[in-house]
């Protein structure tokens, strides 16, 4: 580690005890103009695959408002780094704004559910993951028409990761994503919970096909752009974006079956 790097942390070190103990509105401006690019970053990926008609400067926007809350409520006694606590509060906070504006059509919502519940249905009853041609004939669909609605639906997976499948009480909010991530949980009490989730989480990602399987690796753990991972699987960032939404579509349906009891 360089000594330009460990004299930053020493920096934050003591404006995070400033912070904690004065609330200095100076101090607080430090933090946003030293996070505002990790703001942009995070707006950045969660913009993949959005309608054109949702403008990158509001998703910003609305990241500076999760990044703030960040600000306000972090512990740095929890030995957990700001960077890695921010990301979850800024995307959240993106998240729940898309969410209020409600920007998804109702029917390509209602095809994603009648999807995941064909899902649901054929695992239970083949006590595997069924392939896209089983899940087609399941719907009454060519293989051609499955991935048409596929396509239309891969904008509304950016929201899937950040779903709550889990509710211990109002202050410890389990989504796939935290689960993956494995941030540290803020109530010992739930950490069973939390472990088993994952647990399934992972389970669920073995079992995915292997080209939807790396999509999911180099997305969220490799952080690569959909453009990247088309470039290592030499496909279409289009055919990424497909595989994308069939992978989070078989997650969504594997932690369904979860919460009903049917595996």
């Amino acid at each position: 580690m360089s000594s330009e790097s460990v004299t930053q942390e020493e920096i934050e070190e003591k404006l995070w005890s400033q912070y904690k103990k004065s609330k200095d509105p100076s101090i607080r401006e430090w933090f946003i103009k030293q996070y505002a690019p990790l703001v942009r970053y995070v707006a950045g990926k969660l913009a993949v695959g959005l309608p054109q008609s949702v403008d990158f400067d509001d998703l910003v926007g609305y990241g500076v408002f999760g990044l703030i809350d960040a600000i306000e409520k972090f512990d740095p006694e929890k030995h957990v780094k700001f960077k890695t606590y921010a990301v979850t509060r800024i995307r959240g906070s993106i998240i729940d704004e898309l969410r209020n504006a409600d920007w998804v059509p109702r029917s390509v919502r209602q095809k994603s559910r009648e999807i995941e519940n064909a899902i649901v249905e054929l695992e239970a009853k083949m006590g595997r993951a069924p392939t896209d041609k089983e899940i087609a004939e399941h719907l009454n669909l060519s293989e051609d028409d499955f991935n048409d609605v596929i396509q239309k639906i891969s904008g509304t997976t950016v929201l899937s990761l950040d779903d709550v499948w889990y509710t211990g009480d109002d202050n410890d909010k389990v989504s796939i994503i935290d689960s993956i991530e494995a941030h540290p949980s803020q109530n010992p009490d739930h950490e069973v919970e939390r472990e088993e989730m994952k647990r399934v989480i992972l389970e669920a990602l073995r079992e995915l096909p292997e080209k939807e399987q790396k999509v999911l690796i180099l997305y969220y753990y490799e952080d690569l752009t959909l453009k990247e991972i088309g470039k290592v699987l030499d496909v279409t960032e289009s055919r990424v974006s497909q595989l994308h939404t069939k992978a989070i579509t078989r997650l969504r349906a594997k932690l369904t079956s979860v919460k009903r009891g049917i595996v």
